[in-house]
């Protein structure tokens, strides 16, 4: 695992009271138990931890954590 989805499973792990051991780049929104406001919250809250911008319109696109993290890493 590489060092952005290590972070980004931290704060999904923090925001949604889960063990990060449960959360693999296939998890899906679904499965934690987050609807649309809070992944814009989450978006918000990795764009502050990575000094990164993700445009509003890739956010539909996100549909696992894996997508999120390809994503901050291309960016």
């Amino acid at each position: 695992m590489n060092d952005t989805f290590e972070k980004i499973s931290d704060i999904i792990g923090r925001r949604f009271e889960l063990s990060e051991t449960k959360i693999t780049p296939e998890t899906t929104w679904e499965e934690i138990g987050a609807d649309s406001i809070d992944l814009v919250d989450l978006i918000s809250e990795i764009e502050d931890d990575f000094d990164v911008s993700i445009p509003d319109d890739s956010i539909e696109d996100l549909k696992t954590v894996g997508d999120v993290v390809a994503l901050v890493d291309e960016l």
